[in-house]
Parts: structure tokens; C-alpha cells; sequence
């Protein structure tokens, strides 16, 4: 099995979910081994997408330096992983990536119009050798070895219609599309006016965000699956976990996770080294893992 890149350049334009100005994005095809990396074109930097180079998790995963940074990039990186690509540039005029509709769709058909090839190159996964877990009180995420990888996460939010949600995800790149790519982020009435005044969120709106109040969903749509809420969060926790560079291997187990504990899983897994192993699919050996790009 073969590093894949992008086929063709692509092109697209947004808002900024925090600035609410239009951002210019393009994807472009990059050279085997080089991961994702992301540049600034105004600021003409550059920046690898990976867990030393995160430097906020606040609201979201910013990734940066003292030049600047970058916001906002786990809903595309979660398309990217979900589509088994390993090398692409991201070039963005902006401090963060554009948000599209809330999730991450757009990048998928972005990334069907630029279609992938095959590098010459043997794709590597990250094999789960040993349970590993960050935990904040009764929230936690986890990594276990496992021979069928699943993602199994439960949120539990003290509103009446979110409550505490759970679902279970077997990756493939279809059931990504069909059950994950289309799922909203989502905030709190209460906590978008709060935004506002910090002059953040300028760019949040019903059609990239599902709000609530505290009684009701104010997107006269509602929602596009009835657990929308928890399967928006496993696209992000994807998004977060692929800045360890490879497709895991392995059971991800989230309990009221978050892009900080997912940051703080992915520091632990690079410095516990025999927590893990990367195995080359070259010939003979992509059998036993091909699942995970199914």
C-alpha cells in the first residue's frame, strides 16, 4: 500500500469562523514523507500539522509560532485522515481555516474534485501496542490495542436535548462520508454572545453552526442526525489525532473529550515510544491493516 498525495490542485473560499471574513483556500499536491503542512500565504510561513507545533486548544486546534498561527484546522485534517491522504499542502490567506458549513463535507468534496494518486512510497500506520489515557477528572481519552479499530465516544451535556449521547465508529472512508462528515459544530446561545464580545466568533451563523438556546435548536432545519452532537465530536477527534502523522491503529474511547485531552493524548503517545509502532505496509503486511483504509 502506496503514501497517497492529491491528483490536482483545487481551489475554494469560505469564512473565517472567528474574523467572519472570507478566506481563500487551496489544496495542493506535496512530495512523499512530507505530511500536512499548512502556509500562510500573506505571512509566507509555514507550519507542519503535528502535536508540537499545537499551541492553543481552546476553542479549537491552532497550530503556530511566533510568526503566527493558524486556527481551526481539525474538520479539514479529519477529511484528510478519513480519506487515507498522507501528503498535501493547505494554503490559506488567513489565521485560521475557513469553516464551511460546521463540518467537514466541504473538504470531502474538495478532496473528490482533486482526486488522489499513489507515491512511490510505502503508506506507515500507527499500531496501538499498549492502552494509553489523559484524563481530567471523570473525562478521559484513551488509545487501547484492538484488531477491529474503533472510535467509541459518550458526551453528556447538561441540556435537555443533547444530554448524554454515545456512538460507536468503524472507520472507513464510507462510513466517514455517510455518518461523520456531516456533522455541525455546535455551541450555546449563552456562549456565542460571550464570544462576541471577546470579537471572536464574528464569522458564526446558523448555517455553520448549530445553536442552542435553553430550550430548543434555533437552526429552523434542526439537526441532520438525532446524536448529531456526539458524531460531530469524533470528526473533530479525528482531526485532532491525525497530527501524529499516521492513520492509529486502534481503539480511540472518549468520555466528554475535548481538543486539549485529544493534544495532550497525542504528547503522551509520542513520548511513551513503546506504546506504539509503525509498521510499513509494504508487500505481504497491508492484509493485516487494509481495514482501516477500507
Amino acid at each position: 500500500m502506496r503514501q497517497l498525495t492529491l491528483a490536482k490542485t483545487v481551489k475554494g473560499t469560505g469564512i473565517g469562523l472567528h474574523k467572519g471574513e472570507p478566506i481563500d483556500i487551496i489544496l495542493e499536491p506535496l512530495q512523499a514523507d512530507s505530511g500536512v503542512v499548512f502556509f500562510r500565504s500573506d505571512l509566507n510561513a509555514s507550519y507542519k500539522a503535528e502535536p508540537r507545533n499545537v499551541i492553543n486548544t481552546r476553542l479549537a486546534t491552532v497550530i503556530g509560532d511566533e510568526r503566527g498561527f493558524i486556527s481551526t484546522i481539525e474538520h479539514l485534517m479529519s477529511a484528510i485522515n478519513a480519506y487515507g491522504i498522507d501528503n498535501v499542502r493547505v494554503v490559506l490567506n488567513s489565521n485560521e481555516a475557513p469553516v464551511m458549513d460546521g463540518s467537514s463535507i466541504s473538504f470531502c468534496m474538495m478532496l473528490d474534485e482533486a482526486g488522489v494518486v499513489e507515491q512511490d512510497a510505502a503508506k506507515k500506520i500507527m499500531v496501538i501496542k499498549r492502552a494509553i489515557e489523559v484524563r481530567d477528572g471523570e473525562k478521559f481519552v484513551r488509545l487501547v490495542p484492538s484488531k477491529e479499530p474503533k472510535i467509541n465516544y459518550t458526551i453528556k451535556f447538561d441540556h435537555l436535548l443533547i444530554g448524554k449521547q454515545s456512538y460507536s465508529f468503524e472507520f472507513s472512508k464510507k462510513n466517514y462520508i455517510e455518518n461523520i462528515a456531516r456533522a455541525r459544530t455546535f455551541g450555546f446561545l449563552r456562549e456565542v454572545q460571550a464570544l462576541r464580545a471577546a470579537n471572536l466568533g464574528l464569522g458564526g451563523s446558523l448555517e455553520n453552526t448549530i445553536v442552542l438556546d435553553e430550550n430548543r435548536i434555533l437552526n429552523p432545519e434542526g439537526l441532520r442526525f438525532k446524536d448529531e452532537f456526539v458524531r460531530h465530536k469524533i470528526l473533530d477527534a479525528i482531526g485532532d489525532l491525525s497530527l501524529l502523522g499516521y492513520r492509529v491503529f486502534g481503539d480511540y474511547i472518549a468520555y466528554a473529550g475535548s481538543h486539549h485531552l485529544n493534544h495532550l493524548l497525542t504528547k503522551e503517545v509520542l513520548k511513551n515510544k513503546d506504546c506504539y509502532e509503525l509498521v510499513s505496509l509494504e508487500k505481504g503486511t497491508e492484509k493485516s491493516y487494509e481495514r482501516v483504509f477500507a
